[in-house]
């Protein structure tokens, strides 16, 4: 928690920094030689490794946030609309945030702790002696393959969490499998996916960056290591929140809710 006790001037300085590591990203990542298959090795262990507790988180939540929104609509009369409520709820908003909070806990501090231990080793200094661009290999294949595999996760996710959700819908009522994919999606359109998926891209990209600035720019041996790992869950996960509520306020005011 000590990286909420940052002066107004820390503070500042440290969005500029990261502003600067972000702009150095998509300087390095505009030459050529890319190194892509280290960026297929990290979108293995960032989205395959991830996908099972995704794909459990997204289960449970579908599942109870059924049964948890089916007296209510009982107690209305609108059982009825159950598929449609949700179907939209998941798919806007609850699914996409929660497993980019995930990714924010599970891939950011992965990353900080891989790039604070190689900078506290001195591995990374090595990479330059011999020539190698660090910042290309290690940064920009992590922060790519963060902004690649955290909307795959989530529209992964997002099929999971409605398939609980159809379980959800039967463990006290009795709803067919044609009807309740048939509400779902009727009550769906390109306006609630879309925007969804486009911020989920953003929110990887925030994800990658703050991590692996966190770690590039590790100091002060194991201390420091542990440090970039936490301070990377606690301000990619703050991204999230943020980014999230501008996308609600720009499709809010496109008229896409």
């Amino acid at each position: 928690m000590r990286y909420f006790n940052l002066s107004e001037s820390e503070f500042l300085k440290e969005v500029g920094e990261i502003s600067r590591f972000a702009a150095r990203f998509f300087r390095e990542v505009s030459k050529p030689k890319q190194e892509w298959e280290e960026f297929v090795n990290q979108c293995y262990w960032i989205g395959y490794k991830t996908l099972t507790l995704v794909s459990i988180t997204a289960f449970i939540m579908g599942l109870v946030l059924t049964i948890q929104s089916r007296p209510t609509l009982v107690e209305f009369g609108a059982a009825s609309l159950l598929p449609a409520m949700v179907s939209v709820s998941l798919v806007r908003e609850i699914t996409l945030v929660i497993t980019s909070l995930i990714c924010a806990g599970k891939i950011g501090s992965g990353i900080g702790a891989e790039l604070g231990s190689m900078r506290v080793t001195e591995q990374i200094d090595a990479m330059e002696v011999s020539g190698t661009n660090p910042f290309k290999y290690l940064v920009v294949t992590r922060v790519l393959a963060s902004t690649v595999m955290v909307p795959v996760l989530s529209s992964l996710a997002i099929a999971i969490s409605l398939y609980g959700g159809y379980l959800g819908a039967n463990i006290r009522g009795q709803v067919s499998w044609s009807l309740f994919w048939f509400q779902a999606y009727d009550s769906l359109s390109y306006g609630d996916f879309i925007p969804a998926m486009i911020k989920t891209i953003f929110f990887g990209f925030a994800i990658g960056i703050v991590g692996c600035y966190k770690g590039y720019t590790s100091q002060k041996g194991t201390e420091g290591v542990g440090r970039s790992a936490t301070t990377a869950v606690i301000v990619a996960s703050l991204l999230v929140f943020v980014l999230d509520l501008i996308a609600v306020q720009i499709t809010d005011l496109l008229g896409l809710t």
